[in-house]
């Protein structure tokens, strides 16, 4: 933030301008310092830099920037989400997962919905969403540097949806998902919209196998990397530290309805996540709590 120096001459003046300061400061510190980071490159690739989150301010995320999903969610998760479990600490958006029991409010035991039917939740994380926030359209460049925890049970993810229809139809890009297929742990980059069947989605994915990484440098998961997209109304590129992961031709990304998710007008939130069990695997409770951090998230259209 930019402090002018005052140089009236009037003591009544001073304190005027001072008095409204103390009680402007706590906004503009919320709103303007994550704006005003010089060090952030302004265009990529001919995109100019439309939001990001730099996550300078120690204490809850931008309240301008992040909503929260709450309790229950999606994908017979074992992680009871709340607000508590994600905060800003020396330059990162820390999202902690956590043993934790909580009592489920919407507990009826003869219920068939598993969101309902589960009295308590042995975990809590946080899932923050930019949703009626910072909803971007569909296309540009779009930079999240990261720190992803690889104990088993965690299952970390950088992704985004759209808003413009139900699950899969409004389509569904995963910049980074890492995750257990058969006990194995991969790291995963994927884009899913409508099949035939309702709920059900059709995937474009590539996964890799987590030893691919650590093989090459062992220390990789104590490390930050960047995952990147580049889209465009043709492809979507997904990257890790500058390489290509997963390259996806939206020509063929259509619902059964003819429409494109990632074609045209269409906005998407992002949403970033630390999920426990499910596909992240049996957790090892030896190693909790577990994290996820992140740097910075940035946009470019």
């Amino acid at each position: 933030m930019n402090k002018n120096k005052i140089t009236y001459g009037f003591r009544h003046s001073i304190n005027s301008i001072t008095f409204i300061a103390c009680i402007l400061l706590p906004f503009l510190s919320r709103t303007d310092v994550y704006s005003q980071s010089p060090q952030v490159p302004q265009t990529i690739d001919n995109r100019h830099l439309v939001w990001h989150d730099e996550f300078n301010e120690n204490g809850s995320p931008n309240p301008l920037n992040w909503n929260y999903e709450y309790g229950f969610v999606r994908n017979r998760e074992l992680q009871w989400y709340q607000t508590n479990n994600a905060y800003c600490k020396d330059g990162k958006l820390i999202i902690e997962g956590k043993i934790e029991q909580v009592e489920n409010p919407n507990y009826t035991p003869s219920s068939n919905d598993w969101r309902i039917s589960r009295q308590y939740a042995d975990y809590t994380s946080s899932c923050v969403i930019t949703r009626e926030l910072q909803e971007f359209k569909a296309g540009g460049y779009f930079e999240v540097k990261a720190k992803i925890d690889t104990t088993k049970g965690a299952w970390p993810a950088i992704w985004l949806l759209g808003t413009n229809n139900e699950w899969p139809k409004n389509g569904e890009i995963d910049m980074m998902e890492f995750y257990r297929i058969n006990d194995r742990p991969h790291i995963l980059a994927n884009a899913a919209w409508g099949s035939k069947t309702r709920y059900v989605a059709t995937w474009d994915g590539a996964q890799v196998p987590f030893s691919t990484f650590t093989q090459k440098d062992p220390n990789w998961s104590s490390k930050y990397h960047i995952w990147a997209m580049k889209w465009t109304q043709k492809e979507i590129e997904l990257l890790l530290d500058g390489e290509v992961f997963n390259h996806i031709d939206l020509t063929s990304t259509l619902n059964t309805d003819g429409t494109n998710p990632f074609v045209g007008n269409k906005s998407f939130y992002i949403l970033l996540n630390l999920a426990i069990g499910s596909n992240g695997g049996q957790p090892d409770n030896m190693h909790f709590p577990i994290s996820f951090k992140v740097d910075y998230v940035r946009v470019y259209q």
